[in-house]
């Protein structure tokens, strides 16, 4: 039975808890109407903001709700950053993307193949 529309990201998140989401300040609610909500972003230099929790060692932002490889979402999905919008994961849309297999790793997740974007029973468990 194929499932058409699942989006297995929904039950990853690595890439929100591994990489920094570094953006230009134009983007932020105060600017951009819609935009990232400036409470949730820290300042990176004078031309790039970060959303809180990205920057640090261990990083998790902070719009990033749930449990990583289990059930996730961002609470500000229409309103994420570009760097979120242009961060494909692997396979969507047909190619590999190694940074997206890389946050998988760091999580202990298996990397996505071209079969998690059809079919929920082919998703890649816990390595």
């Amino acid at each position: 039975m194929s499932h058409m529309g699942f989006n297995p990201c929904l039950s990853c998140g690595a890439c929100c808890a591994f990489y920094r989401a570094s953006f230009y300040w134009t983007e932020v609610s105060d600017f951009t109407p819609g935009g990232v909500p400036l409470e949730m972003t820290e300042k990176l230099n004078d031309f790039r903001l970060v959303l809180k929790g990205t920057a640090g060692t261990n990083p998790r932002c902070i719009a990033l709700i749930g449990v990583i490889g289990r059930r996730v979402a961002c609470s500000i999905y229409e309103r994420r950053a570009s760097v979120c919008r242009d961060f494909e994961p692997a396979w969507q849309n047909g190619v590999a993307n190694p940074a997206c297999d890389k946050a998988r790793k760091a999580w202990r997740l298996a990397p996505l193949n071209l079969e998690s974007w059809i079919d929920h029973r082919n998703f890649p468990k816990a390595a």
